[in-house]
């Protein structure tokens, strides 16, 4: 591939991440779901951009988690919810 193809392809991706993470944002906002359904969603969005970015998992922690803490603690402010990286 040139680089031209390289950068092409990134921009794919990030789109693609971009797209990934407001969907999972406004599921989590607008829909009806349980703790449990919540976290597996943003669960699976990370295993999602894993796949889109290999080994990227602490910056998937830095910026992305951070806002779906908060949402989560906006949603359910009754529970005690612990947030770990795995």
């Amino acid at each position: 591939m040139t680089f031209k193809e390289l950068l092409k392809e990134e921009d794919r991706r990030i789109r693609r991440l971009r797209l990934l993470v407001d969907i999972t944002t406004a599921e989590l906002i607008q829909s009806r779901l349980s703790i449990d359904e919540a976290l597996s969603l943003i669960e699976k969005a990370k295993a999602a951009a894993l796949i889109l970015f290999p080994g990227k998992e602490h910056v998937f922690d830095l910026v992305y988690m951070p806002r779906f803490e908060r949402i989560i603690r906006e949603r359910f402010p009754c529970r005690s919810i612990s947030f770990s990286s795995n």
